[in-house]
């Protein structure tokens, strides 16, 4: 069983660096990720990039407007 199985997990910041490495890595051990970035395109290619159990969220918390990208 993995560790992260049936877990979820909120990661802002998910469509670069660290963030989508922790994403990767935490869908491996079994959760489900919402990742967020404020750059449509990136946030794309982070979710094509990790696969399954994952949604994109893209804004700008600061502003309050958040999309839901499955």
């Amino acid at each position: 069983m993995s560790k992260l199985n049936g877990k979820m997990a909120v990661i802002t910041g998910g469509s670069t660096g660290i963030g989508l490495a922790a994403a990767k890595l935490f869908v491996n051990e079994g959760a489900y990720v919402f990742i967020t970035s404020r750059r449509q395109k990136e946030l794309d290619e982070a979710v094509k990039a990790i696969g399954s159990n994952v949604t994109g969220v893209q804004g700008d918390p600061s502003t309050g407007e958040l999309t839901c990208v499955p």
